[in-house]
Protein backbone atom coordinates (compact mmCIF):
# COMPACT_ATOMS: atom_id res chain seq x y z
CA UNK A 1 0.00 0.00 0.00
CA UNK A 2 2.81 2.41 0.74
CA UNK A 3 4.46 2.07 -2.23
CA UNK A 4 1.29 2.42 -4.52
CA UNK A 5 0.82 5.56 -2.26
CA UNK A 6 4.14 6.60 -3.50
CA UNK A 7 3.47 6.02 -7.42
CA UNK A 8 -0.20 7.18 -7.17
CA UNK A 9 1.42 10.60 -5.99
CA UNK A 10 4.72 10.62 -8.44
CA UNK A 11 1.94 10.17 -11.46
CA UNK A 12 0.93 13.67 -12.77
CA UNK A 13 -1.78 12.62 -14.82
CA UNK A 14 -5.27 12.39 -13.29
CA UNK A 15 -6.71 9.69 -15.47
CA UNK A 16 -3.50 7.58 -15.18
CA UNK A 17 -4.04 8.17 -11.30
CA UNK A 18 -7.35 6.53 -11.62
CA UNK A 19 -6.51 3.49 -13.61
CA UNK A 20 -3.61 2.61 -10.75
CA UNK A 21 -6.20 2.97 -8.28
CA UNK A 22 -8.62 0.37 -9.86
CA UNK A 23 -5.68 -2.07 -11.19
CA UNK A 24 -4.55 -2.13 -7.19
CA UNK A 25 -7.86 -2.31 -5.87
CA UNK A 26 -7.13 -5.69 -4.58
CA UNK A 27 -4.42 -5.09 -2.45
CA UNK A 28 -7.18 -3.61 -0.05
CA UNK A 29 -9.05 -6.92 0.50
CA UNK A 30 -11.34 -9.58 -1.68
CA UNK A 31 -12.22 -6.33 -3.51
CA UNK A 32 -13.03 -5.30 -7.21
CA UNK A 33 -13.47 -2.32 -9.54
CA UNK A 34 -16.14 -1.89 -11.72
CA UNK A 35 -15.50 1.70 -12.93
CA UNK A 36 -14.05 5.08 -12.59
CA UNK A 37 -14.85 8.59 -13.22
CA UNK A 38 -13.35 11.81 -13.35
CA UNK A 39 -14.87 15.20 -12.91
CA UNK A 40 -14.66 17.87 -15.36
CA UNK A 41 -15.29 21.32 -14.81
CA UNK A 42 -18.57 21.55 -15.91
CA UNK A 43 -20.03 18.51 -13.62
CA UNK A 44 -19.90 16.25 -16.21
CA UNK A 45 -18.23 12.23 -15.81
CA UNK A 46 -15.16 10.98 -18.13
CA UNK A 47 -15.40 7.37 -17.40
CA UNK A 48 -12.39 5.51 -17.52
CA UNK A 49 -10.60 3.68 -20.20
CA UNK A 50 -10.51 0.64 -17.36
CA UNK A 51 -14.40 0.22 -16.95
CA UNK A 52 -16.16 -2.91 -17.56
CA UNK A 53 -18.81 -2.77 -20.45
CA UNK A 54 -21.38 -5.11 -19.87
CA UNK A 55 -22.83 -3.09 -17.19
CA UNK A 56 -21.56 0.64 -18.25
CA UNK A 57 -24.66 2.01 -18.67
CA UNK A 58 -26.15 0.80 -15.13
CA UNK A 59 -22.61 2.07 -13.81
CA UNK A 60 -22.80 5.75 -14.96
CA UNK A 61 -26.38 5.82 -14.42
CA UNK A 62 -26.36 5.01 -10.92
CA UNK A 63 -23.65 7.22 -10.78
CA UNK A 64 -25.44 10.31 -11.67
CA UNK A 65 -28.15 9.29 -9.93
CA UNK A 66 -25.63 9.76 -6.70
CA UNK A 67 -25.07 13.58 -7.47
CA UNK A 68 -21.98 13.52 -5.55
CA UNK A 69 -22.97 11.04 -3.06
CA UNK A 70 -21.41 7.78 -1.79
CA UNK A 71 -23.78 5.05 -2.02
CA UNK A 72 -24.56 1.30 -2.64
CA UNK A 73 -24.48 -0.52 -5.93
CA UNK A 74 -25.78 -3.54 -6.99
CA UNK A 75 -23.91 -5.58 -8.94
CA UNK A 76 -25.08 -9.45 -10.02
CA UNK A 77 -23.00 -11.80 -8.37
CA UNK A 78 -21.97 -9.48 -6.04
CA UNK A 79 -23.15 -9.40 -2.52
CA UNK A 80 -20.96 -5.94 -1.62
CA UNK A 81 -21.08 -2.59 -3.76
CA UNK A 82 -20.26 0.89 -3.38
CA UNK A 83 -19.85 3.83 -5.08
CA UNK A 84 -17.13 6.16 -3.55
CA UNK A 85 -16.36 9.42 -4.07
CA UNK A 86 -12.93 10.82 -4.17
CA UNK A 87 -12.72 13.66 -1.94
CA UNK A 88 -9.63 16.37 -1.76
CA UNK A 89 -9.09 19.69 -0.28
CA UNK A 90 -10.88 21.65 -2.99
CA UNK A 91 -13.69 19.10 -3.51
CA UNK A 92 -15.05 16.19 -5.41
CA UNK A 93 -12.42 14.60 -8.13
CA UNK A 94 -14.53 11.79 -9.52
CA UNK A 95 -15.50 8.51 -8.24
CA UNK A 96 -14.74 4.88 -7.98
CA UNK A 97 -16.87 2.07 -7.96
CA UNK A 98 -15.95 -0.85 -5.49
CA UNK A 99 -17.85 -4.41 -5.19
CA UNK A 100 -16.68 -7.23 -2.89
CA UNK A 101 -16.97 -11.44 -3.14
CA UNK A 102 -18.07 -11.22 0.44
CA UNK A 103 -19.29 -8.46 2.65
CA UNK A 104 -15.41 -6.95 3.64
CA UNK A 105 -14.63 -7.31 7.68
CA UNK A 106 -13.85 -3.35 9.35
CA UNK A 107 -9.75 -3.89 8.56
CA UNK A 108 -11.02 -4.16 5.04
CA UNK A 109 -12.98 -1.55 4.91
CA UNK A 110 -9.88 0.70 6.56
CA UNK A 111 -7.73 -0.42 3.86
CA UNK A 112 -10.19 0.77 1.46
CA UNK A 113 -10.61 3.94 2.65
CA UNK A 114 -6.94 4.88 3.65
CA UNK A 115 -7.05 3.71 -0.60
CA UNK A 116 -9.57 6.30 -1.42
CA UNK A 117 -8.39 8.77 0.71
CA UNK A 118 -4.88 8.03 -0.82
CA UNK A 119 -6.04 7.95 -4.37
CA UNK A 120 -8.08 11.08 -3.67
CA UNK A 121 -5.28 12.78 -2.14
CA UNK A 122 -2.71 12.38 -5.08
CA UNK A 123 -5.75 13.42 -7.79
CA UNK A 124 -5.80 16.45 -5.44
CA UNK A 125 -1.88 17.30 -6.13
CA UNK A 126 -2.37 16.44 -9.39
CA UNK A 127 -5.61 18.54 -10.19
CA UNK A 128 -3.32 21.32 -8.36
CA UNK A 129 -0.07 20.55 -10.72
CA UNK A 130 -2.28 21.01 -14.21
CA UNK A 131 -4.16 24.04 -12.70
CA UNK A 132 -0.19 25.47 -12.00
CA UNK A 133 0.46 24.80 -15.83
CA UNK A 134 -2.46 25.99 -17.11
CA UNK A 135 -1.86 29.18 -15.05
CA UNK A 136 1.97 29.09 -16.03
CA UNK A 137 0.73 28.74 -19.67
CA UNK A 138 -2.10 31.48 -19.31
CA UNK A 139 0.31 34.17 -17.71
CA UNK A 140 2.52 32.72 -20.27
CA UNK A 141 0.21 33.78 -23.30
CA UNK A 142 -0.60 36.61 -21.69
CA UNK A 143 2.90 38.57 -21.66
CA UNK A 144 3.26 37.50 -25.37
CA UNK A 145 -0.13 39.07 -25.91
CA UNK A 146 1.17 42.09 -23.91
CA UNK A 147 3.70 42.03 -25.83
CA UNK A 148 2.44 41.57 -29.05
CA UNK A 149 0.42 44.42 -28.39
CA UNK A 150 3.52 46.64 -27.34
CA UNK A 151 5.20 46.12 -30.47
CA UNK A 152 2.30 46.91 -32.24
CA UNK A 153 1.69 49.97 -30.49
CA UNK A 154 5.64 50.91 -31.27
CA UNK A 155 4.50 50.08 -34.87
CA UNK A 156 1.57 52.04 -34.76
CA UNK A 157 3.57 55.14 -33.24
CA UNK A 158 6.65 54.76 -35.95
CA UNK A 159 3.99 54.77 -38.80
CA UNK A 160 2.08 57.54 -37.64
CA UNK A 161 5.86 59.34 -36.68
CA UNK A 162 6.93 58.25 -40.30
CA UNK A 163 3.80 59.43 -42.15
CA UNK A 164 3.80 63.03 -40.39
CA UNK A 165 7.24 63.26 -41.63
CA UNK A 166 6.38 62.21 -45.18
CA UNK A 167 3.33 64.46 -45.07
CA UNK A 168 5.20 67.42 -43.51
CA UNK A 169 7.79 66.74 -45.88
CA UNK A 170 6.05 67.07 -48.90
CA UNK A 171 3.74 70.07 -48.01
CA UNK A 172 7.35 72.18 -47.51
CA UNK A 173 8.12 70.94 -50.85
CA UNK A 174 4.63 71.89 -52.03
CA UNK A 175 5.17 75.12 -50.34
CA UNK A 176 8.46 75.85 -51.73
CA UNK A 177 6.85 75.24 -55.99
CA UNK A 178 6.72 71.51 -55.93
CA UNK A 179 9.19 71.45 -58.40
CA UNK A 180 10.49 67.91 -59.78
CA UNK A 181 13.79 68.35 -58.53
CA UNK A 182 12.63 69.49 -55.23
CA UNK A 183 9.99 66.02 -55.09
CA UNK A 184 13.51 63.87 -56.16
CA UNK A 185 15.48 64.92 -53.62
CA UNK A 186 13.12 64.88 -51.18
CA UNK A 187 11.85 61.15 -52.30
CA UNK A 188 15.67 60.46 -51.99
CA UNK A 189 16.22 61.80 -48.62
CA UNK A 190 13.18 59.88 -46.98
CA UNK A 191 13.94 56.49 -48.64
CA UNK A 192 17.60 56.17 -49.28
CA UNK A 193 17.29 54.97 -52.70
CA UNK A 194 17.46 57.17 -56.07
CA UNK A 195 14.59 58.62 -57.40
CA UNK A 196 13.85 60.06 -60.68
CA UNK A 197 11.31 61.77 -62.95
CA UNK A 198 10.64 60.23 -66.57
CA UNK A 199 7.88 62.42 -68.95
CA UNK A 200 5.57 59.68 -70.25
CA UNK A 201 7.94 59.39 -73.11
CA UNK A 202 10.67 57.81 -70.85
CA UNK A 203 13.08 61.10 -71.39
CA UNK A 204 14.82 62.09 -67.83
CA UNK A 205 13.14 65.57 -65.85
CA UNK A 206 15.14 64.48 -62.66
CA UNK A 207 17.45 61.89 -60.51
CA UNK A 208 18.29 62.23 -57.20
CA UNK A 209 20.97 60.07 -55.78
CA UNK A 210 23.73 58.18 -57.15
CA UNK A 211 24.35 55.69 -59.78
CA UNK A 212 23.05 57.84 -62.59
CA UNK A 213 23.19 56.20 -65.72
CA UNK A 214 25.52 58.56 -68.18
CA UNK A 215 24.48 59.02 -70.81
CA UNK A 216 20.65 58.28 -69.83
CA UNK A 217 19.72 55.93 -72.52
CA UNK A 218 17.26 56.83 -75.12
CA UNK A 219 13.70 55.27 -74.59
CA UNK A 220 12.05 52.95 -77.18
CA UNK A 221 8.59 53.64 -77.78
CA UNK A 222 7.01 50.22 -77.73
CA UNK A 223 8.89 49.68 -74.38
CA UNK A 224 7.82 52.74 -73.11
CA UNK A 225 4.45 52.13 -74.05
CA UNK A 226 4.44 48.50 -72.78
CA UNK A 227 6.13 49.68 -69.64
CA UNK A 228 3.23 52.54 -68.77
CA UNK A 229 0.13 49.61 -69.65
CA UNK A 230 2.08 47.41 -67.22
CA UNK A 231 2.21 50.33 -64.50
CA UNK A 232 -1.68 51.27 -65.18
CA UNK A 233 -2.97 48.04 -64.45
CA UNK A 234 -1.61 47.91 -60.88
CA UNK A 235 -3.67 49.70 -57.92
CA UNK A 236 -0.69 51.46 -56.49
CA UNK A 237 3.09 51.49 -57.42
CA UNK A 238 3.81 48.93 -59.55
CA UNK A 239 7.88 46.92 -59.29
CA UNK A 240 8.96 47.04 -63.08
CA UNK A 241 12.48 45.87 -63.91
CA UNK A 242 14.13 46.72 -60.54
CA UNK A 243 12.38 50.12 -60.11
CA UNK A 244 9.17 51.01 -58.25
CA UNK A 245 7.25 53.12 -60.06
CA UNK A 246 4.45 55.41 -59.66
CA UNK A 247 2.47 56.75 -62.57
CA UNK A 248 1.33 60.77 -62.38
CA UNK A 249 -2.11 61.16 -63.59
CA UNK A 250 -3.91 63.65 -61.76
CA UNK A 251 -6.78 63.27 -64.10
CA UNK A 252 -6.39 59.85 -65.89
CA UNK A 253 -4.01 61.25 -68.47
CA UNK A 254 -0.44 59.79 -67.56
CA UNK A 255 1.93 63.21 -67.82
CA UNK A 256 5.43 61.55 -66.03
CA UNK A 257 6.55 58.77 -64.11
CA UNK A 258 8.04 58.70 -60.43
CA UNK A 259 10.25 55.86 -59.61
CA UNK A 260 12.51 54.60 -56.75
CA UNK A 261 15.64 52.31 -58.12
CA UNK A 262 15.27 49.43 -56.05
CA UNK A 263 17.36 46.37 -57.71
CA UNK A 264 17.14 44.36 -54.55
CA UNK A 265 14.25 44.93 -53.74
CA UNK A 266 14.37 46.75 -50.05
CA UNK A 267 11.26 49.04 -50.26
CA UNK A 268 8.84 47.99 -47.73
CA UNK A 269 5.22 50.18 -46.74
CA UNK A 270 6.86 53.26 -45.85
CA UNK A 271 8.96 53.18 -49.06
CA UNK A 272 5.30 52.37 -50.90
CA UNK A 273 3.82 55.29 -49.03
CA UNK A 274 6.78 58.02 -49.45
CA UNK A 275 6.56 57.03 -53.38
CA UNK A 276 2.48 57.74 -53.45
CA UNK A 277 2.64 60.98 -51.50
CA UNK A 278 5.49 61.92 -53.55
CA UNK A 279 3.59 61.20 -56.64
CA UNK A 280 0.58 63.41 -54.92
CA UNK A 281 2.90 65.98 -54.75
CA UNK A 282 4.20 65.66 -58.33
CA UNK A 283 0.91 65.93 -60.06
CA UNK A 284 -0.11 69.38 -59.53
CA UNK A 285 3.35 70.65 -60.97
CA UNK A 286 3.25 68.08 -64.01
CA UNK A 287 -0.26 69.34 -64.63
CA UNK A 288 0.84 72.95 -64.62
CA UNK A 289 3.66 72.73 -66.48
CA UNK A 290 1.03 70.71 -68.93
CA UNK A 291 -1.00 73.85 -69.15
CA UNK A 292 2.17 76.54 -69.92
CA UNK A 293 3.27 74.06 -72.90
CA UNK A 294 -0.65 73.60 -74.43
CA UNK A 295 -0.94 77.39 -73.75
CA UNK A 296 2.75 78.36 -75.54
CA UNK A 297 2.28 75.39 -78.21
CA UNK A 298 -1.51 76.86 -79.34
CA UNK A 299 0.34 80.40 -79.10
CA UNK A 300 3.02 79.33 -81.63
CA UNK A 301 0.79 77.59 -83.34
CA UNK A 302 -1.23 80.16 -83.77
CA UNK A 303 1.49 82.56 -85.07
CA UNK A 304 3.11 80.07 -87.22
CA UNK A 305 0.11 79.33 -88.84
CA UNK A 306 -0.73 83.65 -89.51
CA UNK A 307 2.60 83.62 -90.81
CA UNK A 308 2.40 80.46 -93.47
CA UNK A 309 -0.87 82.47 -94.59
CA UNK A 310 0.70 85.98 -95.13
CA UNK A 311 0.40 88.43 -91.86
CA UNK A 312 1.89 92.17 -91.22
CA UNK A 313 5.36 92.16 -90.17
CA UNK A 314 4.81 95.00 -86.91
CA UNK A 315 2.37 92.17 -85.45
CA UNK A 316 4.69 89.11 -86.58
CA UNK A 317 7.54 90.60 -84.00
CA UNK A 318 5.29 91.91 -81.49
CA UNK A 319 3.85 88.65 -81.31
CA UNK A 320 7.06 86.38 -81.65
CA UNK A 321 8.73 88.41 -78.81
CA UNK A 322 5.72 87.49 -76.64
CA UNK A 323 6.23 83.53 -77.39
CA UNK A 324 9.95 83.99 -76.72
CA UNK A 325 11.28 82.74 -80.19
CA UNK A 326 13.39 85.28 -82.59
CA UNK A 327 11.78 86.25 -85.73
CA UNK A 328 14.34 88.94 -87.14
CA UNK A 329 15.93 85.57 -87.83
CA UNK A 330 16.52 84.38 -91.26
CA UNK A 331 14.31 81.57 -91.45
CA UNK A 332 13.81 77.97 -93.31
CA UNK A 333 10.37 76.19 -93.58
CA UNK A 334 10.31 72.62 -93.06
CA UNK A 335 7.55 70.07 -93.87
CA UNK A 336 6.93 67.04 -92.72
CA UNK A 337 5.56 64.09 -93.59
CA UNK A 338 5.51 60.35 -92.43
CA UNK A 339 3.61 57.88 -94.59
CA UNK A 340 2.42 55.49 -91.43
CA UNK A 341 1.69 58.65 -89.43
CA UNK A 342 -1.11 60.87 -89.71
CA UNK A 343 -0.60 64.38 -88.99
CA UNK A 344 -2.43 65.12 -85.96
CA UNK A 345 -1.17 66.16 -82.47
CA UNK A 346 0.16 63.37 -81.63
CA UNK A 347 2.72 63.51 -84.79
CA UNK A 348 3.22 67.29 -84.44
CA UNK A 349 4.47 66.52 -80.73
CA UNK A 350 6.81 63.73 -82.26
CA UNK A 351 8.14 65.96 -84.63
CA UNK A 352 8.85 69.17 -81.97
CA UNK A 353 10.49 66.60 -79.69
CA UNK A 354 13.07 65.21 -82.63
CA UNK A 355 13.48 68.96 -83.48
CA UNK A 356 14.62 69.78 -80.10
CA UNK A 357 16.70 66.80 -79.90
CA UNK A 358 18.70 67.87 -82.19
CA UNK A 359 18.75 71.96 -81.58
CA UNK A 360 16.31 73.42 -84.19
CA UNK A 361 14.56 76.38 -82.56
CA UNK A 362 11.38 76.52 -84.59
CA UNK A 363 7.35 77.56 -84.58
CA UNK A 364 5.32 74.61 -85.22
CA UNK A 365 1.94 73.85 -86.60
CA UNK A 366 0.29 71.29 -88.77
CA UNK A 367 -1.54 70.49 -91.77
CA UNK A 368 -3.96 68.11 -92.90
CA UNK A 369 -1.34 65.71 -94.59
CA UNK A 370 2.11 67.55 -93.11
CA UNK A 371 3.65 68.99 -89.94
CA UNK A 372 5.39 72.24 -90.58
CA UNK A 373 8.37 73.93 -88.82
CA UNK A 374 9.45 77.62 -89.66
CA UNK A 375 13.48 77.05 -88.14
CA UNK A 376 15.36 79.80 -86.90
CA UNK A 377 18.89 77.89 -88.63
CA UNK A 378 18.86 76.25 -91.62
CA UNK A 379 18.42 72.20 -90.88
CA UNK A 380 20.96 70.16 -90.86
CA UNK A 381 21.03 67.71 -94.40
CA UNK A 382 19.81 64.36 -92.15
CA UNK A 383 19.93 64.85 -88.62
CA UNK A 384 16.02 65.87 -88.30
CA UNK A 385 15.34 63.09 -90.63
CA UNK A 386 17.28 60.45 -88.59
CA UNK A 387 16.01 61.87 -84.99
CA UNK A 388 12.27 61.62 -86.54
CA UNK A 389 13.39 57.95 -87.65
CA UNK A 390 14.34 57.03 -84.06
CA UNK A 391 11.07 58.57 -82.62
CA UNK A 392 8.63 56.83 -84.95
CA UNK A 393 10.64 53.76 -85.44
CA UNK A 394 10.52 53.90 -88.42
CA UNK A 395 12.32 55.24 -91.73
CA UNK A 396 8.92 56.24 -93.97
CA UNK A 397 9.14 59.93 -94.19
CA UNK A 398 9.83 62.54 -96.11
CA UNK A 399 11.08 66.15 -95.67
CA UNK A 400 11.09 69.34 -97.75
CA UNK A 401 13.44 72.34 -96.94
CA UNK A 402 12.63 76.03 -98.23
CA UNK A 403 15.39 78.53 -99.38
CA UNK A 404 16.11 81.32 -96.82
CA UNK A 405 13.28 83.46 -95.73
CA UNK A 406 14.50 86.67 -94.55
CA UNK A 407 11.33 88.77 -93.89
CA UNK A 408 8.20 87.37 -92.54
CA UNK A 409 6.49 88.74 -95.62
CA UNK A 410 8.62 86.55 -97.46
CA UNK A 411 7.29 83.23 -95.70
CA UNK A 412 4.26 82.12 -97.60
CA UNK A 413 6.12 81.97 -101.23
CA UNK A 414 9.02 80.08 -98.94
CA UNK A 415 6.36 77.64 -97.65
CA UNK A 416 4.93 76.60 -101.12
CA UNK A 417 9.28 75.91 -101.79
CA UNK A 418 9.20 73.28 -98.91
CA UNK A 419 6.06 71.64 -100.35
CA UNK A 420 7.48 71.57 -103.62
CA UNK A 421 10.54 70.04 -102.17
CA UNK A 422 8.39 67.54 -100.15
CA UNK A 423 6.88 66.50 -103.47
CA UNK A 424 10.06 66.16 -105.23
CA UNK A 425 10.60 63.63 -102.49
CA UNK A 426 8.26 61.70 -102.47
CA UNK A 427 7.81 61.12 -106.42
CA UNK A 428 11.84 60.54 -106.51
CA UNK A 429 13.40 57.36 -106.63
CA UNK A 430 14.80 57.23 -103.36
CA UNK A 431 11.35 58.38 -101.64
CA UNK A 432 12.58 59.08 -97.93
CA UNK A 433 14.76 61.47 -96.77
CA UNK A 434 15.17 65.06 -96.51
CA UNK A 435 15.12 67.89 -99.74
CA UNK A 436 15.84 70.98 -99.88
CA UNK A 437 14.49 73.81 -102.63
CA UNK A 438 17.58 75.19 -103.45
CA UNK A 439 19.05 72.21 -104.19
CA UNK A 440 16.03 71.28 -106.73
CA UNK A 441 17.66 71.99 -109.89
CA UNK A 442 15.37 72.08 -112.44
CA UNK A 443 12.48 71.39 -110.79
CA UNK A 444 12.86 75.22 -108.70
CA UNK A 445 11.29 76.64 -112.08
CA UNK A 446 8.72 74.36 -112.27
CA UNK A 447 6.90 74.96 -108.75
CA UNK A 448 3.53 76.95 -107.44
CA UNK A 449 2.96 80.48 -109.08
CA UNK A 450 3.89 78.87 -112.96
CA UNK A 451 1.32 78.88 -115.17
CA UNK A 452 -0.31 75.45 -114.64
CA UNK A 453 -2.05 75.93 -118.17
CA UNK A 454 1.31 76.13 -120.31
CA UNK A 455 2.59 73.15 -118.41
CA UNK A 456 -0.13 70.82 -118.99
CA UNK A 457 -0.16 71.67 -122.74
CA UNK A 458 3.92 70.87 -122.52
CA UNK A 459 2.83 67.48 -120.88
CA UNK A 460 0.10 67.06 -123.69
CA UNK A 461 2.77 67.37 -126.14
CA UNK A 462 4.85 65.17 -124.66
CA UNK A 463 3.11 62.69 -123.00
CA UNK A 464 -0.32 63.09 -123.87
CA UNK A 465 -0.59 59.67 -126.46
CA UNK A 466 0.95 57.67 -123.76
CA UNK A 467 -1.68 58.83 -121.29
CA UNK A 468 -4.28 58.34 -123.58
CA UNK A 469 -3.29 54.67 -124.32
CA UNK A 470 -2.63 53.71 -121.01
CA UNK A 471 -6.21 54.90 -119.88
CA UNK A 472 -7.61 53.16 -122.61
CA UNK A 473 -5.76 50.02 -122.25
CA UNK A 474 -4.96 49.97 -118.56
CA UNK A 475 -1.65 49.83 -119.26
CA UNK A 476 1.60 51.91 -117.43
CA UNK A 477 3.50 53.08 -120.51
CA UNK A 478 4.04 56.86 -118.87
CA UNK A 479 4.90 55.22 -115.29
CA UNK A 480 7.73 52.80 -117.22
CA UNK A 481 9.27 56.27 -118.98
CA UNK A 482 9.14 58.08 -115.70
CA UNK A 483 10.77 55.13 -114.10
CA UNK A 484 13.27 54.75 -116.95
CA UNK A 485 14.27 58.33 -116.50
CA UNK A 486 14.70 58.01 -112.62
CA UNK A 487 17.11 55.31 -112.97
CA UNK A 488 19.52 57.42 -115.21
CA UNK A 489 18.51 55.05 -118.58
CA UNK A 490 19.74 51.86 -116.50
CA UNK A 491 17.71 48.99 -118.15
CA UNK A 492 17.98 46.71 -115.07
CA UNK A 493 17.56 48.96 -111.96
CA UNK A 494 14.40 49.78 -114.05
CA UNK A 495 13.30 46.43 -114.70
CA UNK A 496 13.86 45.55 -111.08
CA UNK A 497 12.21 49.13 -110.03
CA UNK A 498 9.00 47.95 -111.76
CA UNK A 499 9.33 44.25 -110.82
CA UNK A 500 9.21 43.10 -114.60
CA UNK A 501 11.87 41.37 -116.59
CA UNK A 502 14.20 43.45 -119.02
CA UNK A 503 12.72 42.05 -122.21
CA UNK A 504 9.37 43.24 -120.97
CA UNK A 505 11.38 46.91 -120.58
CA UNK A 506 12.50 46.71 -124.00
CA UNK A 507 8.96 46.06 -125.06
CA UNK A 508 7.57 48.62 -123.24
CA UNK A 509 10.45 51.35 -124.57
CA UNK A 510 10.00 50.40 -128.41
CA UNK A 511 5.94 50.53 -127.77
CA UNK A 512 6.59 54.08 -126.13
CA UNK A 513 8.77 55.04 -129.54
CA UNK A 514 6.37 54.06 -132.02
CA UNK A 515 2.87 55.31 -129.79
CA UNK A 516 4.60 58.68 -128.93
CA UNK A 517 6.61 59.63 -132.26
CA UNK A 518 9.77 60.13 -130.50
CA UNK A 519 13.67 59.25 -130.52
CA UNK A 520 14.74 58.42 -127.09
CA UNK A 521 17.95 58.29 -128.47
CA UNK A 522 17.54 61.90 -129.54
CA UNK A 523 18.96 64.51 -127.38
CA UNK A 524 15.95 67.37 -127.56
CA UNK A 525 13.13 64.50 -127.27
CA UNK A 526 15.09 63.14 -124.63
CA UNK A 527 14.92 66.20 -122.82
CA UNK A 528 11.88 66.65 -123.34
CA UNK A 529 10.30 63.77 -122.35
CA UNK A 530 12.15 63.68 -118.89
CA UNK A 531 11.03 66.85 -117.89
CA UNK A 532 7.31 66.32 -119.04
CA UNK A 533 7.23 63.11 -116.84
CA UNK A 534 9.05 64.74 -114.28
CA UNK A 535 6.03 67.80 -114.72
CA UNK A 536 3.44 65.30 -114.74
CA UNK A 537 4.51 63.40 -111.99
CA UNK A 538 5.42 66.16 -109.13
CA UNK A 539 3.48 69.36 -110.34
CA UNK A 540 0.72 68.24 -111.92
CA UNK A 541 0.26 64.71 -110.09
CA UNK A 542 -0.20 62.55 -112.76
CA UNK A 543 -3.34 63.83 -113.39
CA UNK A 544 -2.70 66.35 -116.32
Amino acid sequence: MTALSRTLFDTPDESEILRLAMDHIAAAGPYSAEAGYLLEADGGLVPSARNRQDHALTMDRKVRDLAGQDGPVAVPGRPWGQVLGLRGLEGLHGYLVVTCRSRPTEAEQSLLAVLIQHTAAALSVAFAHRRRREEALELHRLREARAALQRQLIAVVAELAYRRAVHALMADVAAAGGDEEAVTRALHGLTGLPALVEDRFGRLRSWAGPSRPDPYPEPDPVRQDALLNAAAREAGPARIKGRLIALVRPHGEVLGMLALVDPQGEADEHTVLALEQAATSLAPELAHLRNLAEVELRLHRELADDLLAGTDETSAYARSEAVGHDLHRSHYIVVVQWSDRAADDSFAQTVGRAASAVGMRSLLTRRAEHVVLLADDRPHARALYEALTLETGAPSGSIGVSARSDSPGDIPQHYREAQRALEVRRHALERYGMTFFDQLGLYRILGPGNDFRELEAFVHEWLGQLIDYDARNNSAMAETLARYFDCGGNYDETAASLAIHRSTLRYRLQRIREISGNDLANVEDRLNLQVATRVWKIVLGESG
